[in-house]
């Protein structure tokens, strides 16, 4: 991407001119960025859930089969585990679990180290309609941030990796 390319004005650099119109005073370096990301948020989430439901999936059901997927054999978590891993509440799981148990993806077994809780494990044809989703939805994100060379990708990951460090701490 060249850089003039990088300096065409965007929708949040209307944001921002009337911000420094109303408040000269701010400094709006942040709120740009975070503007930014915001919307590269709600522009990419459609274009991923769209495939997802190719496959049948909610973008949180393949969440919960990718996580699954890539433990390892033998592909197998307890919900609590899943939980943990997807931040999510015990409850949500539930209802991700009872979807995916129902469309024969996944298989709730009694855990036999502790009987008062359960495992869930991957089924045969869980395992493949994860891979085949993983596959479209790679090849989806690489299209959908082809805008981006390799060099100006690995940059944005690398800046992307310090904030989510920070903000995570």
């Amino acid at each position: 991407m060249s850089d003039t390319k990088a300096q065409q004005p965007d929708a949040v650099d209307a944001v921002i001119e009337a911000w420094q119109r109303e408040r000269p005073d701010l400094d709006l370096d942040a709120i740009a960025v975070a503007g930014r990301l915001g919307r590269v948020g709600l522009l990419l989430a459609p274009a991923q859930e769209k495939v997802f439901t190719t496959f049948g999936l909610q973008r949180g059901e393949f969440d919960v089969l990718a996580t699954l997927r890539r433990s390892g054999d033998p592909y197998t978590l307890t919900p609590s585990q899943l939980s943990a891993t997807l931040m999510l509440t015990r409850a949500g799981m539930t209802s991700r679990l009872d979807r995916l148990e129902a469309a024969g993806l996944v298989q709730r077994t009694l855990d036999p180290a502790d009987r008062r809780s359960f495992r869930v494990r991957l089924t045969d044809k869980g395992f493949a309609t994860v891979d085949e989703a993983m596959t479209a939805h790679t090849a989806n994100v690489t299209r959908l941030l082809s805008a981006l060379d390799g060099t100006q990708l690995g940059a944005l990951d690398d800046l992307l990796r310090i904030l989510l460090r920070a903000l995570d701490g």
